[in-house]
């Protein structure tokens, strides 16, 4: 693959490599771009910030909740930009808005179903009885696992489907999760801080390699506000698909053009708009944090680890966000920094 898209560039002049350190090593390389699967996304984007590069870093950003902080720790040591592959945010603006103006009332749920919302839980579920087959002479398996543990060869753990492994990612919650909740993260204005509470309902016990089945995932906020994650493939959905997308005691949201009251948006409209995000290429030009920035990046993250721990332990967690830590739980707290393979550490 590699030599593949070495001859479709057409550019002999341009070099490729096998190990991301040694292109980390050049000095006329600014800006980093990673497109790994999520289980090197840490320590590629910590490296980066070691050498002085800027990284545009592909969702989820990290494979377990300590290493969201390792990168954000990192990136603000070196003092670089950080920008993880998703941009919903940007065009979440009138619903930050409504949220700050407080008019929707407490408590709130939002509801994160279909048609809104596509999981792709089936799609991304791991094989559990695969064939094991050899490994590809072409491919460099021992270093395409990295810090990841030794599993025997199937093509299916690798490629677009390493997704369905929990030793890779986090099926297709982690997948879509990263794009689905950071514009919810920042416009209910969690930023900074998380779910104190997470239940979920899926098939138990859950398999310890291949990511699997969930129905609903329910994260509980310290502000009165409730998000539930509907996949519609496994179990009763908890509402009809005409229910609202946002729900509070004076006002209910489906899209800008159908709220309840009708002038929901119109309420709001002469009230300040809040501050501009900064882009991607505006940050690499100002310096300023950019919109999709690592800290942010990392409780989005956080989210998506958490809902899928309430899967694979099969009860109900309790989190603090301020220390990120589970509370009473050291089964759960073992799955907040995960050993690595190694050599490879943080």
């Amino acid at each position: 693959r590699l030599e593949a898209a070495h001859k479709r560039l057409g550019q002999p002049a341009i070099q490729t490599y096998r190990d991301f350190r040694e292109l980390l090593d050049r000095k006329d390389i600014d800006v980093v771009y990673i497109a790994t699967p999520p289980h090197w996304h840490a320590l590629i984007s910590i490296a980066a910030a070691q050498a002085g590069k800027d990284i545009y870093c592909e969702k989820p950003m990290t494979k377990f909740i300590y290493e969201g902080r390792a990168v954000a720790d990192a990136v603000k040591r070196y003092n670089r930009i950080f920008q993880i592959g998703t941009s919903g945010r940007l065009r979440a603006a009138h619903l930050k808005k409504l949220f700050d103006s407080g008019i929707l009332g407490k408590p709130i749920l939002i509801r994160m179903n279909r048609p809104r919302y596509n999981w792709k839980v089936r799609e991304w579920s791991g094989h559990i009885f695969p064939r094991l087959e050899p490994v590809p002479p072409e491919l460099d398996y021992d270093f395409w696992l990295g810090p990841a543990p030794v599993k025997p060869y199937h093509r299916h753990r690798v490629h677009g489907s390493f997704r369905g492994y929990w030793d890779y990612d986090g099926g297709g919650f982690s997948d879509m999760g990263a794009h689905y909740f950071d514009p919810i993260q920042y416009f209910i204005g969690a930023d900074s801080s998380g779910p104190t509470e997470i239940e979920a309902a899926a098939p138990w016990p859950a398999h310890p390699d291949a990511v699997g089945m969930w129905g609903t995932i329910t994260f509980r906020f310290p502000n009165d506000i409730t998000i539930r994650c509907s996949s519609g493939e496994w179990g009763p959905d908890p509402d009809p698909p005409d229910a609202p997308f946002i729900e509070g005691p004076n006002g209910k949201v489906w899209s800008e053009q159908k709220t309840d009251p009708p002038d929901l948006f119109e309420q709001i409209k002469t009230l300040p708009d809040p501050p501009p995000l900064v882009t991607w290429e505006e940050a690499l030009r100002t310096r300023k944090p950019a919109a999709g920035n690592a800290e942010v990046s990392h409780r989005v993250s956080t989210i998506l680890h958490l809902g899928n721990l309430a899967i694979r332990l099969g009860r109900k967690l309790r989190w603090d966000p301020r220390k990120e830590q589970f509370i009473g739980d050291d089964e759960a707290n073992r799955f907040v920094n995960i050993p690595m393979r190694a050599p490879w550490h943080l």
